[in-house]
């Protein structure tokens, strides 16, 4: 593919390797929202996401309010993976919706959303979603999808023009065909995947050229897993995940990948990856740039504005 156009628009060459560092599922639990201060005191990730079904959203909100520099996103959630934490959508409780399993919570497999989900009813919630975290007061950065569950071809036009009606950007890929089935889409979602990533794209949508996130299947030597993930990179926009959470009773009753969880926020507050990151050479970036590019597109396509009352 030709490179990101993203790049020069900002300013950086198309060698340039340019990175946004990601810390997902924040207010997931209390663990995952207490890590929010060691995170950004820290200053190695450069945005987050919150996911506002569950318990602990009301102290993210109540740091950001607080704190309302920090890049912050919605994770748009619409399965609940756990055995006995579970949550549940906040537009519907109608099992026709699709969205409910047979206990009343999200599902817990993003497939099963597939199948029975109504698009008309996750397109609510999304709706809802995002209307619960502008009512908490979070100025939005960007919006994703937690276990990438919206990223199908029933659901993929509501998580893109939600937010970018408001101005917020939703990660998406530059991706082709052969790229989108090589992340493991059949034909048919392969298209329609890479369909519209040449749309968003031709609209001024700022696009990632790779998704990386930090494997949970294994707490070991995260520090050269982290180094080495980012030596590895190609020139490009890259998205950097990881899933951090202080440690707890609570995380560890949740989550059976808690140690990675933990091992996550310890490496990414160290003064050993800030001085790699610093030495490395790559540009980390946060949502805010890329929102406002896109901002400014949009109003540069509208054009000036017209006298309603000409003379």
């Amino acid at each position: 593919m030709r490179p990101n156009p993203v790049l020069r628009e900002l300013g950086f060459s198309e060698k340039d390797r340019v990175m946004i560092i990601h810390a997902d599922d924040i207010g997931m639990c209390h663990s995952s929202a207490a890590a929010m201060d060691g995170l950004m005191n820290a200053g190695i990730v450069s945005s987050m996401a919150t996911m506002v079904v569950c318990p602990w959203f009301p102290a993210v909100a109540e740091y950001f309010r607080a704190h309302p520099a920090i890049d912050l996103g919605l994770h748009f959630t619409v399965t609940s993976e756990w055995e006995t934490f579970r949550w549940g959508p906040l537009s519907t409780r109608d099992p026709d919706s699709g969205l409910l399993d047979g206990a009343g919570f999200f599902h817990q497999a993003s497939e099963a959303v597939h199948r029975s989900g109504k698009a008309a009813a996750v397109k609510a919630e999304l709706e809802a979603q995002m209307a619960r975290a502008q009512t908490a007061g979070i100025d939005l950065t960007h919006v994703d999808s937690h276990m990438i569950t919206v990223w199908h071809p029933k659901f993929l036009a509501a998580y893109l023009q939600i937010p970018a009606r408001q101005g917020v950007p939703p990660l998406f890929m530059r991706m082709d065909e052969a790229g989108a089935r090589e992340m493991g889409n059949d034909a048919n979602h392969a298209a329609a995947l890479a369909r519209m990533s040449g749309e968003m794209e031709a609209q001024g949508m700022p696009l990632f050229d790779r998704f990386f996130v930090m494997p949970l299947e294994n707490a070991e030597d995260r520090v050269a897993a982290a180094q080495r993930a980012m030596s590895d990179l190609a020139p490009g926009l890259t998205y950097f995940v990881l899933h951090p959470a202080c440690d707890t009773p609570e995380l560890r009753a949740i989550a059976p990948d808690w140690r990675s969880r933990v091992a996550d926020y310890q490496v990414f507050t160290s003064d050993g990856l800030r001085k790699f990151v610093r030495q490395s050479g790559i540009q980390v970036v946060g949502w805010k740039i890329l929102r406002d590019l896109m901002r400014r597109k949009a109003r540069k396509d509208e054009g000036p504005a017209r006298d309603p009352n000409p003379t």
